[in-house]
């Protein structure tokens, strides 16, 4: 088959590349000059399997009224003229209850762990090196009453088959020795041996150079203008060369929409309405100035709800959900504190360790903001659209790399006819059985959605 691949974020690559292992042939257009250039850029670079929980819970209403006040909040809902952004509100309201959470956990740790596997099967099979540390995640508590409630999340999670478990902070000092002079200040923690961190970016960009290398054709640098179907079926898409102002259209036998935030509104010009809706993320990069202290186990902070991990000589943090829109600014007041706190957390955990100026200090902090993908739930759609021929794989949240290797082989399985091997959901499948059985051939083999 004819395959187009709109978005080359580490969703729409780890696609690519699988459906190349299949032996379809691949079109990949991205807006960027290379692959991971917006949402994979810079994120926290944590494989978190183990530590996937979803913003909805019962207590997040109450919290997220509390933070609505305070520009350092974890969570800050930035109310808009924009129907869809109340929409999306109030199907997490709807999400936010026990019963919920824990249906959401069992795909979340299911997509995990069949993604964690696919991405250990690209590594060994590439050899691709992108700064990685197989050390675990660690999260620490500053607040009692907060560490007193992670014996009943780890049991969550072990119910599902993670290895989360609870530990002292001697004992975490002893998993990771960085935390030292931190350490009066920590009650406890909880760790998952498993669990990994490295650069998606890195990662990303050199799987998308081995797509080059086995025939796909990386339309780089290429605006998606339009999605041009039937009303029952996609026809073609068209792009057009940024830099030469060409325009071209794409046919092909399926197309995958894997454009992260921008996958909401591609799809809605061509009636198909998904509730992704994007939460705003930033990060610093600090250059270490004593490697020797710095962490090798990649970290959770629950007061301020940051990760950290150490790629190479850098030191990434990374934190904090804006829900106001497509607003990627760096430079207004509201951003610059939020990166300003996220340094300076770096500096009360680690003092001394990571160059923590300012540049009107001297300093060279790598600060980046990116649009995370978030469905009401947390659960990715992974899937059929109501148009043939169309596909979607977008809506990872913070998960993006986590579930990336999963989400692309998941995806090329659907595309060949097969079934994943996992419990999960898969979005639009069931409407594609009913209209299977009462219409012409599908483009693939039928396909069962597990349950």
């Amino acid at each position: 088959m004819q395959v187009t691949v709109l978005g080359a974020g580490i969703i729409g690559i780890s696609t690519a590349w699988h459906l190349l292992q299949r032996g379809h042939d691949v079109t990949l257009v991205d807006r960027q000059a290379d692959a991971a250039l917006e949402t994979s850029f810079a994120n926290a670079a944590q494989i978190s399997v183990s530590y996937c929980e979803p913003w909805a819970n019962k207590d997040a209403p109450l919290k997220t009224l509390k933070w609505m006040f305070s520009d350092e909040s974890p969570l800050l809902f930035r109310p808009q003229l924009d129907w869809d952004q109340w929409r999306w509100g109030l199907q997490f309201l709807a999400q936010c209850n026990d019963a919920a959470f824990v249906r959401n956990v069992a795909q979340l740790v299911a997509l995990g762990a069949y993604s964690h596997a696919a991405l250990k099967d690209v590594v060994a099979e590439t050899g691709i090196e992108y700064n990685r540390l197989e050390r675990g995640i660690a999260h620490y508590y500053t607040d009692q009453k907060a560490f007193d409630g992670a014996s009943d999340a780890a049991a969550v999670m072990q119910r599902f088959g993670v290895q989360r478990r609870v530990v002292s902070r001697d004992e975490l000092l002893k998993i990771e020795p960085a935390l030292k002079s931190f350490g009066e200040r920590i009650v406890g923690g909880t760790f998952t041996k498993s669990d990994e961190s490295g650069d998606a970016r890195v990662f990303t960009q050199q799987l998308a150079a081995r797509c080059g290398q086995r025939g796909a054709q990386l339309l780089f640098g290429h605006d998606i203008e339009r999605i041009e179907s039937d009303g029952r079926e996609v026809r073609q898409v068209r792009v057009r060369d940024r830099a030469i102002g060409a325009a071209r259209a794409l046919r092909a036998d399926a197309f995958v929409v894997a454009c992260g935030s921008y996958s909401t509104p591609l799809l809605k010009s061509v009636g198909v309405h998904v509730p992704i809706y994007p939460g705003k993320g930033y990060s610093a990069t600090l250059p270490l100035l004593q490697p020797e202290r710095a962490p090798s186990v990649s970290m959770l902070d629950d007061q301020m709800k940051c990760a950290i991990s150490r790629l190479g000589n850098q030191l990434r943090v990374a934190g904090t959900i804006e829900l106001g829109g497509f607003d990627l600014s760096l430079d207004t007041p509201l951003a610059r504190k939020r990166c300003e706190m996220l340094v300076r957390r770096i500096e009360q955990v680690f003092p001394g360790v990571a160059d923590t100026r300012t540049p009107e200090q001297g300093g060279d902090p790598q600060f980046w903001c990116g649009l995370r993908p978030a469905t009401p739930t947390n659960i990715p759609l992974i899937g059929r659209t109501k148009l043939r021929k169309l596909w979607i794989n977008a809506g990872h949240g913070t998960l993006g790399w986590t579930h990336g290797a999963g989400s692309g082989k998941a995806m090329a399985e659907l595309i060949s006819g097969e079934q994943p091997a996992m419990n999960f959901g898969f979005h639009g499948m069931d409407a594609a059985r009913a209209r299977q059985a009462t219409h012409a051939a599908p483009l693939t083999k039928p396909v069962r959605a597990s349950r």
